[in-house]
């Protein structure tokens, strides 16, 4: 912290008590540190009598107010209640209000501190009579009235400190008259000598550092001023003192311990810090009085904005001054911290802690430390704690052999502090070591329950493995652990159980998850396709077989899961909510695959319609003869389809009876049979409705209405094939008609009768009305005439335009075969062999040519050939 020419200390008692202040002053010749005090509460008991002292100069003998003084605190530390009473009645303190300043000072014994304030401010202090040797001239604190000086300043004289009257070991008043000087001052003069500049133990060094720290634990920023009066000035010029000055008091603030709320609270919040310089006042009198003179103007306004004072906090009322220097005197005197060692103390206070630093210093910089340190980092470093002690032993035994002579409390203390300087040197480290044994055993934890829960389960590898691997840590932190520090790893072994535990809820949520996904597929794959097939063959007992499938292969997929969870030792609970869950899961899987089969209801009603219309009882496809009852057929085709869709319009786990088919069957199939009887009546339509009365909504798969539609739907594209049955068996009554009606014979017999006897007198023509007759009914054959047109007309023609031309150039070729192996020799023995082959190939050029093969109607429907029947 840097402290400035305007910059310093302050302190604001705390609950109204008054404060102290050290501030930057402008610099002025002479050596004198000013104190001012404000004060802070009101009244006290009384104790102590006003005293009244002559004046020791001539020079203060005009100074009328100046020559009441009381003595506000005693040798004993005993506060004059009574006098300062008195004292505030005789001046009338109590009506200045806020308008009032109060200045201290203090310094070692015989500086001439009441000397200073009496020529400074008028008043009548004892002063030391250099004659009678040099002892102990102001004892306790005494107060009095600043003469002639605005606004109305109060001075106290502090008793000075290190003197011998007291002892090496009396010190406790000493700081707390000083530190009741900066609580209640507004200025405080720090009276030292100029030789002294420089030096540890003068200028009230020691008795700062004590009096700040305690200070800003007691009291609150204040800001006080410091005004620090070096007498007997030398040759040296203030400008090269001031700033040796500055720095030592910056450094005692830099260094004395500081409370939480104050750690980086700089100088000049609580003080403000000036320096002057007075000429000696036995050699150089005259020039002393002139810079005194000089001071005094500065004294003058002193709380006015840019005054010495000017910035000082939490002033209280002149009238409660008495009881605030009182409670303030209260809270010094039950202070223990200003209870503090002598002189021989403090040297081992400084020494000690000097070789403390510079042993922890070493052992930072020690090789084997940094590779330690640095091995640390990576890595687990086998014998970490044995080594560290080690290198601790080693810098501890160093400080006690220096140390040795020293004062063995100070020396205890300062060792304490280097051990845990030392501690928090090696903590870092040593945390990284438990980390990296963490890390380690959580990784090797990780390894061995992956094997162990192979082979023994997942419950029982999980305890087996928690406990070696928390034994491993326990192994590892003791191997870890430094004798000098009594660390508890808890936290981290804390930590690497809730590792432990998240990674084991974490590979059982996953195995959990694996187990569950493998036993809802198994029960999927066993439920989804015999599902399936029982919907699409749907009966009356469809639902049934429905309900045994899912019991029974629920209860084989529940009893499996349930074995397999055993081994991950949950609780019962957890489990019949596994179990019920898979359950649910069978459920749905049936539901699912019969709103999936409810969505192609239309198209498996298409096909079991389809299935009965064309086939026979035995599956063979049906000839339409002319002797099938179409009528008979397509009613019970249409009744077979009806009951599918009747039994997927709702679904039926629960064994609860409703009257779904008897509603279909009334509103589709008997009244559109009674249709055309009933038409003139209004009857109430049972399908009118999105619900059915006995199936709750979550279980219809088809409402009434969209039954209607399908209905109408599937009626309407079935109709086609009924109309191509029909057409069917209509041309095949046409086509076995061989005979032409009675008239057309008649006509023929009358009409032909002359071409008739042609042929019997002309029996060539016979021959050749043969061979054309052979010859066109192997076209016929050939071509499947009957076959073509049974298509239609069309078709047929076309058909025929297309084979015609190669049928007869086939025949052709045959029959110029067959003439060829008649011309040449005949193979004797074989005329069987001969036969057969052309049976053989007259058969496979039959078989061969397209229409012989078998035709299909447009609806499905095949049909033989002649030539094949």
């Amino acid at each position: 912290m840097k402290v400035n020419a305007g910059g310093g200390w302050g302190v604001d008692g705390e609950k109204g008590v008054g404060g102290i202040g050290i501030g930057g002053l402008s610099h002025v010749t002479g050596s004198v540190i000013v104190v001012v005090v404000f004060p802070s509460s009101s009244s006290f008991v009384d104790r102590f009598p006003l005293s009244r002292s002559p004046p020791t100069s001539p020079s203060l003998a005009d100074m009328g107010e100046g020559g009441c003084c009381v003595q506000l605190i005693d040798g004993d530390g005993v506060f004059n209640v009574a006098g300062i009473e008195h004292f505030m009645n005789l001046v009338k303190l109590a009506e200045c209000g806020l308008s009032y300043a109060v200045v201290s000072i203090m310094g070692p014994q015989s500086s001439g501190k009441s000397t200073l304030l009496n020529h400074l401010f008028g008043t009548n202090f004892r002063e030391m009579d250099a004659f009678r040797g040099r002892s102990q001239t102001t004892k306790g604190i005494w107060l009095a009235k600043c003469a002639n000086v605005e606004p109305f300043t109060v001075v106290m004289d502090l008793e000075g400190t290190d003197g011998r009257e007291r002892g090496e070991d009396d010190t406790a008043f000493e700081k707390q008259s000083a530190l009741f000087a900066l609580a209640i001052s507004d200025i405080v003069l720090i009276n030292m000598w100029c030789h002294d500049i420089g030096r540890e133990q003068a200028a009230n060094k020691p008795l700062l550092k004590t009096v700040f720290q305690v200070m800003m634990r007691l009291f609150s920023p204040r800001k006080t001023t410091l005004l620090f009066v070096i007498r007997d000035k030398t040759k040296t010029p203030l400008e090269h003192l001031e700033p040796v000055l500055r720095e030592d008091i910056q450094k005692i603030w830099d260094n004395v311990p500081k409370p939480q709320a104050h750690k980086d609270t700089p100088l000049s919040e609580f003080f403000n810090v000036e320096v002057v310089a007075l000429s000696s006042f036995e050699e150089k009198e005259v020039l002393f009085r002139e810079q005194v003179a000089s001071l005094r103007q500065r004294f003058y306004h002193s709380i006015a904005p840019g005054g010495l004072a000017g910035d000082r906090r939490g002033v209280v009322p002149a009238s409660g001054f008495s009881f605030s220097a009182q409670q303030i005197w209260m809270v010094i005197k039950e202070n223990k911290d200003l209870d503090l060692p002598a002189h021989k103390v403090m040297v081992a206070t400084v020494r000690c802690e000097e070789i403390a630093n510079e042993k922890l210093a070493y052992t930072s910089a020690d090789e084997e430390w940094v590779q330690l340190e640095e091995a640390a980092q990576h890595d687990i470093v086998p014998g970490f704690g044995k080594k560290v002690t080690a290198i601790l032993d080693k810098c501890l035994a160093g400080y006690e052999m220096e140390a040795c002579y020293f004062e063995e409390a100070v020396r205890t203390s300062k060792r304490q502090q280097l051990e845990s300087k030392l501690l928090q040197l090696v903590s870092p480290a040593y945390q990284t070591m438990l980390g990296h044994i963490r890390s380690k055993v959580l990784d090797d934890f990780k390894e061995t329950f992956d094997k162990a829960r192979e082979k023994e389960g997942f419950a029982v590898a999980a305890i087996e493995c928690t406990q070696s691997s928390m034994l491993k840590f326990d192994r590892c932190c003791d191997d870890a652990a430094i004798e000098q520090a009594n660390w508890d790893p808890s936290k981290i072994q804390d930590k690497l159980q809730r590792d432990i535990d998240t990674h084991l809820a974490s590979v059982r949520t996953a195995k959990l998850s694996e187990l569950t996904a493998l036993f809802e597929g198994q029960l999927n794959k066993a439920l989804a396709e015999p599902v399936e097939a029982l919907l699409d063959a749907a009966s009356d007992n469809t639902w049934t077989a429905l309900r045994e499938l899912l019991q029974r292969e629920t209860e084989s997929a529940v009893s499996g899961f349930a074995s397999a969870l055993s081994t991950f030792a949950l609780d019962q609970a957890t489990v019949d909510k596994m179990l019920v869950k898979l359950k649910e899961y069978g459920k749905n899987v049936v539901e699912s695959k019969a709103r999936e089969e409810a969505g192609r209801v239309l198209i498996r009603m298409k096909d079991r319609f389809s299935t009965l219309f064309t086939r026979d009882a035995d599956s063979m496809p049906r000839v339409w003869t002319g002797k099938e009852d179409i009528k008979a057929i397509t009613k019970s085709a249409r009744s077979a389809s009806l009951k599918l869709l009747s039994v997927m319009v709702a679904i039926r786990l629960d064994e609860e009876t409703d009257k779904i088919e008897e509603t279909l069957l009334l509103a589709l199939v008997d009244a559109s049979s009674n249709g055309a009887k009933n038409r003139s009546i209004q009857s109430l339509d049972p399908l009118a409705s999105s619900s059915w009365q006995e199936v709750p909504s979550e279980k219809t798969l088809i409402s009434p209405v969209q039954c209607k539609n399908l209905w109408r739907q599937f009626k309407a594209e079935t109709e086609y094939t009924v109309t191509q049955a029909i057409a069917a068996q209509a041309s095949n009554k046409r086509n076995n008609s061989m005979l032409p009606p009675p008239w057309a014979i008649a006509a023929i017999l009358v009409l032909g009768f002359n071409e008739f006897m042609t042929l019997l007198r002309n029996p060539l023509y016979l021959g050749v009305i043969f061979v054309v007759f052979l010859v066109g009914k192997a076209i016929w054959v050939q071509l499947d005439i009957s076959g073509e047109f049974q298509n239609g007309a069309l078709p047929g023609l076309l058909s025929l335009s297309t084979k015609f031309l190669p049928t007869v150039m086939n025949i052709l070729k045959r029959l110029a075969e067959e003439g060829q192996q008649a011309a040449a020799p005949p193979s004797h023995g074989k005329p069987e062999l001969d036969s057969k082959v052309f049976r053989n190939s007259i058969r496979s050029n039959s078989t061969s040519d397209p229409s012989s093969n078998i035709s299909s109607s447009q609806d499905g429907d095949e049909y033989s050939s002649p030539l094949r029947k």
